[in-house]
């Protein structure tokens, strides 16, 4: 399918927002639906796929997170979820449910239309993990089955978690900034919000704890901490 083919769906119930989105959306190429409905986005996303979904938290029949949990069920489609508070709890319980990434209100409809670019582009970019294992102490993530164990337990991340972690511990010992890692791990090729390294980053040390192999160099941004030593 050529990309000026693909479809985004837009579930908003702000008609002005959403009339907005969409026209953006057609002059970049895109194919556009619309819903104010939670429960009809999702019989869309059920009978016909779109490319992409931009989906705002608020809705009056079923909320956004629920529809992307619903989503998530079944499907890895790209969610570009909207909220209407600059509230990192907000951000963090959308990414919870796999949303790929977040905008708050208002927003610049050009920024949308570039991370919904960025988010389909790295949806088909080979350089995301497909095999393979990466080891650190106890911590091991296996790219082919999407999964993190530490020790026995399995820690369930969110996908732009294991992606974020994965790329980290793929370049050990080497500082990566923010915006280094947003075009590596979200595929932006433009000054995206740094704040969505940093919230992924929280979520990461809060579900691995001391385990967490992530050290925030200061001014800079992040790099994996050095293995801990194997006992003999």
């Amino acid at each position: 399918m050529a990309e000026s083919a693909q479809t985004i769906l837009v579930v908003e119930d702000e008609q002005a927002i959403a009339s907005f989105v969409a026209a953006y959306l057609r002059k970049d190429g895109f194919t556009v639906r619309m819903t104010a409905s939670g429960r009809e986005a999702l019989a869309i996303v059920g009978v016909d796929a779109p490319a992409l979904v931009v989906l705002d938290l608020m809705l009056p029949d079923l909320d956004g997170m629920e529809v992307c949990r619903r989503i998530r069920e079944t499907s890895t489609l790209p969610v570009l979820m909207l909220t209407a508070r600059d509230d990192d709890l907000d951000k963090i319980a959308g990414l919870e449910v796999g949303a790929d990434d977040y905008l708050t209100k208002p927003f610049n409809p050009r920024e949308l239309v570039a991370r919904v670019r960025a988010i389909l582009r790295r949806s088909a970019d080979k350089r995301r993990p497909d095999g393979g294992v990466l080891r650190h102490g106890d911590l091991v993530l296996d790219a082919g089955r999407r999964e993190c164990h530490l020790g026995d337990q399995e820690i369930r991340l969110a996908p732009k978690e294991f992606d974020l972690l994965w790329e980290l511990l793929d370049h050990k010992g080497l500082v990566l900034t923010r915006d280094q890692l947003l075009e590596r791990v979200w595929g932006y090729t433009f000054a995206g919000d740094t704040r969505t390294v940093d919230v992924h980053v929280r979520q990461l040390r809060r579900k691995l704890g001391d385990a967490a192999p992530i050290v925030t160099v200061w001014g800079i941004g992040y790099k994996a901490a050095p293995a801990p030593a194997v006992a003999e």
